[in-house]
């Protein structure tokens, strides 16, 4: 029987980690992150994994590259200016196809800003953080149970498509401490990386199989093959070849892109006859939903769209929640992010952006009364 536990957002975030097979860490402490950095640094060890504390955010994302090359499944954790910081070597993760995930637990910024309050202005950068195109894959968890499920998912999903995973936590839902009843362990889905079915001889570590994704082996595990940030043929070396650089881009993109409906994570609310739609994310939907509920008590149909994929943008679904609705009210605790780009799929006259910047997390009545406008221009 599940055993129902408090527990902090931080906490379900490494436990769902352990869960989903993380067996490295490589990070260096941060504020709102390092618990997640501690609890690991006391697990792991327990469980056959490695924990390493690195002199810096940089060297932290090249730890866990390394560790994920050997076949382990490894996790980084850190905050706004870390994942300023970690942007070089998540695009090389990226060109390289190298499966890891960095939880990024959002703060005020930009610089140092205000550490222990919540933020959600990192949203663009995990779209665009690191130069070059490349498919990104980035989930935001709200709530302490969420922080577990997503972070399983994320793992998989790293795994799976053999990318770099970004995790949008913010303070909030990161130090926020809540009742769960977490799954038992054959309830969770486990996902490991596709193994290469040829000898070492025929391997191409490069060569993608009919989803776009190509098996990976483990360094030491007789396996060779060439590791670059370069622009690479099938065998890791590098290439000047216009086809074969036009291919590797566009498969970075595609591998995610045709995967779209499986990475599509979200949740609605009152949507069947909403007339006013809020679509958010992360910490601010804890105050867009009781908003939501406050404006059916006064009569006003009104519905939460909440995302968890954030990237790549759940465009379509968008859509369709908006196509009936007046307004849709987009409230973000930052200056407007993701409103731009659901102003792309609903227009802009229809997107009411709603914005905090003062390290606080939104009240309910911050939420409403667009809601409560929204409905009284339109009549």
């Amino acid at each position: 029987m599940t055993k129902a536990r408090l527990m902090q957002g931080n906490q379900a975030c490494a436990e769902g980690a352990l869960a989903a097979g993380v067996r490295f860490f490589g990070g260096y402490p941060i504020t709102p992150s390092t618990e997640v950095a501690e609890i690991l640094a006391e697990k792991l060890p327990a469980l056959g994994g490695k924990f390493i504390q690195m002199e810096d955010e940089i060297a932290s994302m090249g730890a866990v590259c390394g560790a994920a090359l050997t076949g382990v499944k490894a996790l980084t954790a850190t905050s706004g200016p870390g994942f300023s910081l970690k942007q070089e070597l998540i695009g090389y993760a990226s060109i390289a196809e190298i499966p890891v995930v960095i939880v990024n637990v959002q703060r005020l910024g930009p610089s140092t800003g205000k550490p222990t309050s919540p933020g959600q202005g990192d949203v663009m950068q995990a779209r665009w953080g690191s130069h070059g195109d490349r498919g990104v894959i980035a989930l935001s968890p709200a709530s302490v149970r969420e922080c577990f499920d997503v972070t399983v998912k994320a793992v998989n999903f790293s795994e799976k498509f053999r990318t770099p995973v970004v995790l949008l936590l913010d303070e909030v839902i990161g130090h926020m401490r809540e009742r769960v009843e977490l799954p038992e362990p054959d309830e969770i889905e486990i996902i490991d990386r596709k193994l290469p079915a040829v000898p070492p001889s025929e391997y191409q570590a490069y060569k993608p199989e009919a989803d776009g994704i190509p098996p990976m082996a483990a360094f030491g595990s007789g396996y060779y093959y060439h590791v670059t940030g370069l622009v690479h043929n099938y065998l890791g070396q590098p290439t000047q070849a216009n086809d074969l650089t036009a291919e590797l881009i566009e498969r970075l993109h595609t591998k995610i892109d045709n995967a779209k409906e499986e990475l599509t994570l979200y949740t609605e609310h009152y949507l069947d006859d909403a007339e006013v739609l809020v679509v958010s994310y992360g910490g601010s939907a804890r105050a867009a939903i009781a908003a939501v509920k406050a404006a059916r008590e006064q009569g006003i149909k009104a519905g939460l769209l909440k995302l968890i994929t954030i990237w790549p943008f759940p465009g379509d679904v968008v859509k369709q929640a908006a196509a009936k609705v007046k307004k849709v009210i987009v409230p973000e605790m930052n200056y407007g992010q993701l409103a731009g780009e659901i102003e792309r799929y609903v227009g802009q006259d229809k997107v009411v952006s709603v914005t905090r910047v003062d390290g606080e997390l939104f009240k309910p009545e911050e939420i409403l009364a667009p809601i409560v406008t929204a409905v009284g221009g339109a009549k």
